[in-house]
């Protein structure tokens, strides 16, 4: 089974750079580039007018690859599928607004949070009452049945894991490999749990972010946009809660929350201090580049953070 499911990877990079070359030049056509924050390191200047919305070719190819050999008879892998799709469309609209020449958003702040919420609370919905997944595996120390909490735990992984993943998207290719990564490590996981239709799954999922990740190298010729990091956010929340594992999400994840707490750490000292801050901008990749590390440097040291938490994970997950 598992050799079926690296099969899966090798057709899904494919895929995914087979729909690639005509999906950017589709958008460049119809001038979909992203429009830079003034706000943000001058450096990203260079970038603006590139295509956006790369996470088109990651759950398109996901989405084929999936329903063609790993729905029949194992239709629980359709929740995270459905994640995949329902928040990548939430991110499409949202990065069209983010487009060259758009003067307002598409999504204001309370709709996306609204619209990610309702996702989060249902997906934790179908997770207990449908999947009866409410289980939290801690090492050493075994399975445990949270009960009816569970819901509350699981709509709150998928919410955080989600917008960590979003603010983690600043540099090329930096959360496609991360999230490449984390994927890997919940499939050996899912291995170690014969859990065949999830290994499936995340080997798919690794295979598409390979794809985009040849258009995504720096310097990049497309975004992934939230289109892709809200999808992919999700899904790897999901595969977490449906392995049990959710509670190693920070550990194999471990980028995403560093991102995610520098920017938390730099708007509330900023707040309480009346203006000052801890870091030269957030999220922390900005931080480091304007203390003068390259974008390819960035990148290479965060993916090899992300491969040790990666590594921890698994071994941890192992002593359940």
């Amino acid at each position: 089974m598992t050799t079926i499911s690296l099969a899966t990877t090798g057709a899904a990079f494919f895929l995914a750079i087979a729909i690639g070359y005509p999906l950017i030049q589709w958008l460049k056509a119809r001038q979909l580039g992203k429009a830079i924050s003034l706000e943000g390191p001058q450096t990203h200047r260079v970038k603006e007018g590139t295509p956006t919305m790369g996470g088109l070719m990651i759950f398109a190819s996901v989405a084929i690859v999936t329903l063609a050999t790993n729905v029949v008879g194992r239709e629980s892998i359709l929740l995270p599928l459905v994640g995949i799709v329902v928040l990548g469309l939430i991110g499409l609209f949202d990065d069209l607004g983010t487009i060259v020449g758009r003067i307002q958003r598409v999504l204001s702040w309370r709709v996306k949070v609204a619209l990610l919420t309702t996702f989060s609370l249902s997906a934790a919905f179908v997770l207990f009452y449908a999947l009866d997944v409410q289980n939290v595996n801690i090492p050493w120390a075994g399975s445990f049945a949270v009960g009816p909490v569970y819901i509350a735990i699981a709509a709150l992984t998928i919410l955080a894991t989600t917008t960590s993943v979003a603010i983690s998207d600043g540099l090329d290719s930096l959360t496609g490999g991360t999230l490449a990564i984390a994927f890997a490590a919940f499939g050996v996981i899912a291995v170690a749990q014969e859990q065949d239709f999830l290994v499936r799954f995340c080997f798919t999922t690794l295979g598409a972010l390979a794809g985009f990740l040849w258009y995504n190298a720096h310097p990049a010729k497309i975004f992934m946009g939230d289109t892709g990091a809200l999808a992919l956010g999700g899904a790897l929340a999901l595969v977490a809660l449906m392995t049990g594992h959710w509670l190693l999400l920070p550990v194999i994840g471990i980028v995403f929350v560093i991102e995610a707490l520098s920017d938390i750490i730099q708007i509330g000292y900023f707040k309480w201090s009346g203006g000052k801050r801890v870091f030269r901008m957030a999220p922390i990749h900005n931080h480091f580049e304007l203390l003068g590390w390259s974008e390819p440097q960035i990148v290479t040291r965060f993916w090899i953070i992300g491969m040790a938490g990666a590594v921890l994970g698994i071994a941890l997950a192992l002593q359940v």
